[in-house]
């Protein structure tokens, strides 16, 4: 039967590339087919990283490494052990796609262009003879004796063993409900606040270290982080900001998107530090105007922005600066509060919290707890990361071992 496969991979994304050509790897003999729903595979890839792929993360150590995952934390640190970071540098490698660390510690190709991965997958795939059924997408799986039934958009298949690795598919999701397994349902993960104020208007493109606070309705801090932020035309981004979004995911859901933020400005730098510093500035620089001389190395146009958000007039020199302009100044440098209407999601790097429930998954081998030849990579469980390659890296290691299993 030309629809009979020893095995089938759903999803043509990172994780079902990567998962077939380790399988063939190590049996060349068996009969593999890759089935996608859409006319094209690897589209995720395509765009990662600003069209560079961001393959992987330079952190070594698995107990570092799992602590970027939101969901997953504790389920990842056996497999890292297993596959991780060093690994997946080797593995591309030896294919013909060397990698390098950004200062942020994100890997790269060398090429900086994510067609290079494509291309990697695409011609191992070849040489290695796997089916790649593309436009094909699937309706219902079903468990009939030794064998599972596919039914897909172009017939019937008919394979020993399948793997998911279709992402943060819905349907998919509905069919293994089907099947007895628990779905956590799928919230946004990764994205950033919108922020309509008048304190960051016409700010685009100003990007600085800060320090961010999350609060509740009650006025309850839940979650603070740090790191490099971004000012862009609908609010506030940046990793600090897309990390935040990725630890409150369900928490910022369950608030409809609409809470508050206190932006520290100055990174670490307290309020009180703040204010003692203004308090010299107003004796050192006596005869300067307050707006025209930027000071804690902050962007000008963000330093006047805050100036003038401090009561402070455009001719004010430093020595006549009140003492209440010094506190609000100290005040607006390192909590500016700031109401979060909203999330901006990036369509094409759309991740999400959610998926196969991980207490139903066997992660010496990545397979379900409830049919032992039923195999899981990447996005379709529930593991997601913060921004930075972490979620192609779960997506290689789920893969190999998947591969090392079947």
């Amino acid at each position: 039967m030309k629809n009979q496969y020893d095995i089938i991979i759903i999803g043509g994304g990172a994780a079902g590339f990567f998962t077939a050509i380790n399988i063939l790897e190590n049996k060349p003999n068996l009969n593999v087919a890759i089935l996608e729903r859409g006319k094209d595979v690897l589209t995720k890839v395509k765009v990662s990283g600003g069209g560079r792929c961001n393959v992987t993360h330079a952190e070594f150590i698995p107990n570092e490494l799992n602590k970027n995952y939101p969901r997953g934390e504790k389920e990842l640190l056996g497999p890292f052990h297993t596959f991780m970071t060093g690994d997946t540098i080797e593995w591309f490698e030896k294919r013909g796609v060397p990698l390098k660390i950004e200062e942020d510690g994100r890997m790269f190709p060398v090429s900086d262009s994510s067609q290079t991965i494509i291309d990697c997958f695409l011609n191992e795939t070849k040489r290695l003879g796997i089916s790649l059924l593309t436009n094909t997408s699937v309706k219902n799986i079903e468990k009939e004796s030794d064998n599972w039934l596919l039914e897909t958009s172009k017939g019937t298949y008919k394979s020993k063993k399948i793997v998911l690795a279709s992402g943060s598919n819905p349907k998919i999701w509905k069919i293994l409900e089907h099947l007895g397994h628990a779905i956590i349902s799928p919230v946004p993960s990764l994205f950033t606040f919108n922020i309509k104020d008048p304190r960051i208007e016409g700010l685009s493109g100003v990007s600085l270290k800060a320090s961010v606070s999350v609060f509740n309705d009650n006025n309850k801090k839940i979650f603070l982080n740090d790191g490099p932020l971004l000012v862009t035309h609908w609010g506030l981004s940046g990793p600090a900001v897309l990390k935040l979004s990725a630890w409150g995911a369900r928490e910022l859901h369950e608030l409809n998107y609409q809470f508050y933020i206190k932006v520290n400005w100055l990174h670490d730098k307290e309020i009180d530090l703040a204010f003692k510093n203004i308090q010299s500035f107003s004796q050192e620089l006596a005869k300067k105007t307050i707006i025209k001389n930027a000071q804690f190395d902050l962007p000008k146009r963000l330093w006047q922005s805050l100036v003038k958000a401090s009561n402070i007039s455009e001719s004010l020199k430093w020595a006549d600066v009140t003492k209440k302009q010094m506190q609000d100044l100290a005040s607006q440098l390192t909590e500016s509060k700031f109401h979060v209407n909203g999330k901006s999601t990036f369509k094409e790097e759309f991740v999400t919290a959610g998926g196969v429930d991980l207490k139903e998954i066997n992660f010496k081998n990545f397979n379900s707890k409830l049919y032992p030849d039923l195999y899981f990579a990447g996005e379709v469980l529930n593991i997601d990361a913060i921004t930075g390659g972490f979620n192609f890296q779960n997506a290689w290691t789920g893969g190999y071992i998947v591969a090392k299993s079947v």
